[in-house]
């Protein structure tokens, strides 16, 4: 194969590395948020980042290589939002301890197998509809944006909408988005200053401390933020693609990183739906290479992480208007794949609650919107859609 045949085979898993990687950049901002409001040093803070990019960046790499597979794991970002709606009830030492006990449950999980069983009972439909319900707010939220920023916005997304049209899927959308993106915030004037020199910081490990109250609130939650929030609905994405998803291995590793990585700061390593939707999804390019994606996104990620006080202090320097829109622009295949299956039948009314139940702020048991828009979700089907669930098994058994 000539060069040009092998990087215009190549370019669709380079568009969903960039649209991953635009992400990853664009949340780096609740992490910042979260060590704030804890009152971390700037080494504490730096730490805590290379736990949540650089450790699941290694363990992607290691997890693609071994099973060339589009399997990218993350730091969980419901993780930290979880301890940021804790407000200071324990410190960061008690959440470390809490983390690494909640890793230890994952491994226990992934070993007995539990974890692949109930993977077994969520129907693919219902899958998507949480899917749908989570990247819609990336989507939605940048119009928001359009009011404060018309021009950074506006430019970023005609500059998407053009390509798109011109250029079709010869070159992923969000590449010129982003060139135009930066340059019409640099024309007008709109990037940031870095309050302080930007360097490296020097990791620093915390010991954890057991605290009972803090175990008793967080490593239940935490378990279930992992396994059935987190890799469940990322693996069940990954069987609709025929993928065949390593799930003991795959609850191992989650659990060894969150031990591993919490000691630099409380971390849940796991699969992320959106980021694996990008990954593995239709639009990666072709079924065999599409975990070549993994390689340029985990390596970015485990840049942020080794450059962690570098990177904080560069983000500073991009507006938030323009980081949302493009984070919107790259999922927007994912939501149109996922509507269209959510509405394709045989099951509607399972699939529509889990859209609206993961677009929700619920909170319930502990357990997030996630967790109830699966087991909601599921519910109803079983309830009102029945004959739509044995033509699904069908299907899925032919």
């Amino acid at each position: 194969m000539d060069t040009s045949g092998a990087l215009q085979r190549n370019l669709p898993a380079l568009g969903a590395a960039v649209r991953n990687i635009i992400i990853f950049i664009a949340v780096l901002s609740i992490p910042l948020t979260a060590a704030q409001a804890m009152d971390l040093s700037a080494a504490e803070t730096s730490s805590w980042i290379l736990a949540l990019y650089g450790v699941p960046g290694l363990l992607s790499l290691i997890l693609a290589l071994r099973y060339r597979q589009p399997l990218l794991v993350t730091g969980n970002l419901f993780f930290i939002i979880f301890i940021n709606g804790l407000e200071g009830q324990f410190s960061f030492p008690e959440l470390i301890g809490a983390a690494v006990l909640a890793g230890g449950g994952v491994v226990v999980l992934g070993v007995l197998g539990l974890s692949k069983r109930i993977a077994g009972w969520i129907p693919v439909p219902i899958m998507f509809g949480l899917l749908a319900g989570a990247v819609m707010p990336f989507v939605s939220n940048f119009f928001t944006e359009l009011g404060g920023a018309p021009v950074v916005v506006g430019g970023t997304l005609m500059a998407y909408l053009v390509s798109r049209s011109v250029l079709g899927t010869r070159l992923p959308a969000i590449l010129p988005a982003l060139v135009i993106g930066l340059a019409v915030t640099g024309i007008t004037g709109q990037f940031g200053q870095v309050a302080d020199p930007l360097s490296l910081t020097m990791p620093e490990l915390t010991l954890p401390s057991f605290s009972l109250m803090a175990i008793l609130t967080a490593t239940p939650v935490f378990i279930v933020l992992i396994t059935l929030q987190a890799n469940l609905p990322a693996e069940r994405f990954l069987h609709s693609q025929e993928y065949d998803p390593p799930e003991t291995a795959i609850d191992f590793v989650s659990g060894i990183g969150t031990m591993l990585g919490s000691f630099l700061g409380p971390t849940g390593v796991s699969l992320s739906l959106p980021a694996t939707s990008i990954v593995a999804g239709a639009d990666a390019g072709e079924h065999e290479i599409r975990h070549r994606s993994v390689y340029l996104v985990a390596s970015a990620a485990l840049l942020v992480g080794l450059l962690a006080g570098i990177a904080v202090g560069l983000l500073e320097l991009i507006p938030s208007a323009l980081l949302l829109t493009l984070a919107g622009l790259a999922v927007v295949d994912v939501l149109v794949n996922a509507l269209k299956r959510v509405t394709e039948g045989p099951l509607l009314l399972g699939p529509l609650f889990a859209f609206a139940i993961s677009l929700s702020g619920i909170s319930f048991l502990g357990f997030g919107n996630y967790f109830w828009s699966l087991v909601i979700g599921t519910a109803v089907s079983i309830l009102l859609e029945r004959e739509g669930l044995r033509a699904l098994r069908q299907k899925g058994a032919e």
